[in-house]
């Protein structure tokens, strides 16, 4: 389902149009333009997404003279994705914890490559 059709479907529920819940709709799948397959969810699709939300949008949005938590918004998104609101364990609980992870494996960075300038504007010195 699509931001926009997530925000007709929240209208549908709660009244006023589809463009007064579309941010809230988008923000939770802008992880698409990161990820471009169902593997998105994973950043916004879960419970601490939901409080992520509340935390930009506020705690109620105003649609006529209705307010809606904004938590109801986020989580009927979710579930309307996925069937069940997941908390970000259940996303990583299958991730393999790779070496780089812990900082066991460091990349080393040439020193020119952090500089983004010299005093003088040559980056040769």
């Amino acid at each position: 389902m699509n931001s926009w059709h997530h925000a007709q479907s929240a209208a549908r529920k709660w009244g006023g149009d589809p463009e007064d819940y579309l941010p809230i709709e988008e923000f939770i799948d802008s992880s698409k333009q990161i990820i471009g397959d169902v593997r998105h969810r994973s950043l916004y699709h879960h419970t601490a997404g939901v409080y992520l939300c509340q935390r930009i949008f506020g705690d109620v949005l105003t649609v006529g003279r209705r307010k809606i938590p904004v938590r109801l918004i986020a989580e009927r998104h979710i579930l309307e994705d996925l069937g069940w609101l997941p908390s970000p364990a259940d996303y990583i609980g299958g991730m393999a914890i790779e070496p780089w992870m812990s900082g066991a494996r460091r990349k080393t960075v040439p020193l020119s490559h952090l500089l983004l300038s010299t005093a003088g504007g040559d980056s040769d010195q």
